[in-house]
């Protein structure tokens, strides 16, 4: 009646392993990459911007890296944004899960030291919150 004992059907489960990927049509890939370019030059042109209009140019060329599935060089620019000035805005957010689907490959991998390594950047990040909202 209730199926307490009755084992879920394979059907039912959700699987860790079927995440699908977005693709983006090559219009969305060639317009994220020119805005990526426009970025790269607004950053590395204009010297007297603030640290954090720094910030904010890395962040939003992060999350477009991410878009792309350049995981790497999204991470990458995510934590430039992050030396700049420390906030907890979207960046923030796609950072931790970039950093948690790093140490989810890495346990697939059963790579030890990766997982270290991303367990201890995601403790940073924690402390990154603890700090903000603290200091408010």
């Amino acid at each position: 009646m209730f199926g307490f004992f009755k084992k879920k059907d394979d059907k039912n489960r959700k699987s860790v392993e079927t995440v699908e990927e977005i693709t983006l049509s090559e219009e969305a890939k060639a317009e994220l990459l020119k805005k990526i370019a426009d970025g790269k030059a607004l950053v590395n042109n204009d010297s007297e911007k603030s640290d954090e209009d720094l910030a904010k140019s890395y962040e939003q060329m992060g999350l477009w890296y991410a878009e792309l599935n350049e995981v790497d060089t999204a991470i990458t620019n995510l934590e430039m944004s992050l030396d700049k000035k420390l906030s907890m805005g979207a960046g923030y957010k796609k950072l931790m899960s970039l950093y948690n689907a790093k140490r989810a490959e890495a346990a697939r991998n059963k790579d030890n030291d990766a997982i270290d390594y991303y367990m201890a950047k995601m403790d940073e990040m924690r402390n990154i919150a603890k700090k903000l909202t603290l200091s408010k």
